[in-house]
């Protein structure tokens, strides 16, 4: 039986990694490939590297530094976690992993506007499609900028990202843009234009994105999708863990979820999908993880 198995191998799982193998526990990584870290063509915003570095380069030197001290990482998708004497039964299938405890960190899926995949992912790594402006608003300083999205959350973001240029505009991705009394005098205040969609017919067009709305075909420096995202939470709400309506689970401040001995940490539970602050929040949950593993039964090498 392994003392702890970590769900999801983004900043989050892999920083817990770090600490338990540091503190000497036997542990197993589950990753199913598809962190959203690895999206990022650069993040300039993550402490100590001043020149920035790619989400695929940091994870790759997240996971060595794990291997190092003997996490060990298995590339696969978890069905289910289950409560069991003793612990956790975690599922791969027909396949069941037992462990003293279990970190979720299996993060969230940002909703996408609909278009090919290679173009979503071309339009990423050249820095034409955007998922954080908390993360790289300082890109689009002074540039044009869309926002795609509706009501609150798109107005949210088309005024977060008016601090950085004042050529910003709203567009619904569908044929309405949802917007009460309060966005309308927000969004006038800020110069914010508002287009309706619905939009679609996405491509690359001399270094810019562009699309069609309803006010005809545009064309960004650089285009937000404001459309929400889809926590995955799955494993635990199905094991009996509480969630909030949207999905985020509910931990302590030591990130224990009300399940014992089960616990989670960055973007699946409500905070600033930051990698940062996923990254703290794990060095939480595994500190955690060992003193109450500790008190079960002393660890002694």
């Amino acid at each position: 039986m392994d003392d702890c198995i970590i769900i999801g191998a983004g900043p989050a799982g892999l920083t817990a990694a770090i600490y338990l193998a540091r503190f000497r526990l036997d542990i197993r990584l589950f990753d199913s490939g598809d962190s959203r870290a690895a999206w990022i063509p650069r993040t300039n915003n993550h402490a100590g590297y001043p020149d920035g570095i790619p989400g695929s380069e940091l994870l790759a030197r997240m996971q060595a530094q794990a291997a190092r001290f003997g996490a060990v990482r298995e590339e696969a998708e978890v069905t289910a976690i289950e409560p069991v004497a003793g612990g956790f039964a975690v599922r791969i299938g027909e396949r069941a992993a037992l462990t003293r405890s279990v970190l979720l960190a299996t993060g969230v899926v940002n909703n996408r506007p609909k278009m090919d995949v290679d173009l979503h992912s071309r339009a990423l790594q050249r820095g034409l499609l955007r998922y954080c402006p908390i993360c790289d608003g300082y890109e689009v300083t002074d540039k044009r900028v869309g926002v795609i999205g509706r009501g609150q959350h798109g107005t949210k973001e088309a005024l977060f990202l008016r601090s950085y240029t004042r050529d910003v505009t709203l567009v619904s991705p569908d044929a309405d843009l949802a917007l009460d009394a309060t966005c309308e005098a927000a969004l006038d205040a800020a110069g914010v234009v508002r287009v309706q969609g619905p939009c679609g017919a996405f491509a690359i067009e001399d270094d810019r994105f562009a699309f069609d709305t309803a006010d005809g075909r545009m064309a960004f420096d650089s285009v937000y999708p404001a459309m929400g995202s889809v926590i995955r939470s799955s494993l635990a709400v199905e094991a009996g863990a509480r969630a909030t309506e949207d999905g985020c689970l509910e931990v302590d401040d030591h990130q224990r979820t009300t399940i014992p001995g089960l616990f989670a940490a960055g973007d699946v539970v409500k905070g600033l999908d930051q990698i940062s602050h996923a990254m703290g929040e794990a060095g939480v949950a595994a500190t955690t993880i060992r003193n109450m593993l500790n008190e079960q039964q002393p660890i002694r090498r």
